[in-house]
């Protein structure tokens, strides 16, 4: 079964680059962002969801996970599991694996297209990375947010990039701290070590000097996921911080730095 089919993904989206592209070039694409691998292993696994699904994909690509700090993972999972975002997919399959295993189930705010793999299309709550969430979309967040279900986030939606001569995220939207204090969620921060290819952010850097808007190397992350294949992956989990904490002396905008900086802290 074809889950991921770019021809009608191109044909069905929005984007004017990829409907001009000719018909080699989408091959070579295919063949780029390993569509017929990524299809074959979600075929595999086509009886598996949620949790169990995350922990086989892990298996299949030998992925070995060091975590430190387990033990700041507190009983009550009414909280925000929020964590830098420098590999795009596999830092989701481990923060969302992780949060599962504890808790037995957890929701995650996370890009509409991994709406695309039925595998975990109940865990997902979807929201637009590029634009404006539609009002379905909002509805159903706020339904959640009011619930004990236990929610993983990036708050940088977008997957490092190369800021200030370091991988790392952009500034982190403000809307998880307002529903952090709003429905007393604490924040228990996440921090993965690691980066993604060279050619990765080289791609980055050439579409940025050359003024394109069009985030190019976006189309290398399937390729990035196979990067990380038969690697160890160490992540660092920081004692929570109570949503009492976001009091009125600063700004949304602020507490939201307060809380990167303090994940980035962690490396330390």
């Amino acid at each position: 079964m074809d889950y991921i089919n770019l021809d009608k993904i191109i044909k069905e989206g929005n984007s004017k680059i990829l409907k001009r592209m000719p018909k080699p070039c989408v091959k070579l694409l295919k063949l780029y962002i390993r569509e017929q691998e990524v299809n074959r292993i979600l075929t595999k696994y086509s009886d598996s969801q949620g949790i169990d699904f995350l922990l086989n994909i892990i298996d299949e690509l030998n992925i070995k996970v060091e975590i430190e700090g387990l033990d700041n993972l507190p009983e009550d999972g009414k909280c925000f599991f929020v964590a830098n975002h420098p590999f795009g997919f596999v830092d989701g399959l481990i923060l969302t694996s992780t949060v599962g295993r504890k808790y037995g189930d957890f929701r995650a705010i996370g890009n509409e297209t991994f709406l695309l793999v039925p595998h975990l299309k109940s865990n997902i709550a979807a929201v637009n990375v590029f634009g404006t969430n539609p009002k379905n979309y909002t509805l159903e967040l706020q339904k959640l947010f009011s619930t004990d279900m236990p929610i993983t986030h990036f708050p940088a939606g977008l997957v490092s990039r190369i800021r200030n001569w370091r991988v790392e995220d952009s500034p982190w939207k403000k809307s998880f701290i307002k529903q952090a204090r709003d429905n007393n969620r604490d924040i228990v921060p996440f921090y993965f070590s690691g980066r993604n290819s060279r050619l990765f952010y080289t791609i980055f850097l050439i579409r940025k000097t050359l003024g394109i808007k069009a985030c190019l190397e976006l189309s290398m992350l399937p390729h990035e996921i196979f990067n990380k294949k038969n690697k160890t992956i160490r992540v660092r989990i920081g004692k929570p911080i109570p949503y009492q904490t976001f009091d009125k002396s600063k700004s949304l905008h602020d507490w939201a730095e307060y809380v990167r900086k303090h994940i980035y802290s962690l490396k330390k």
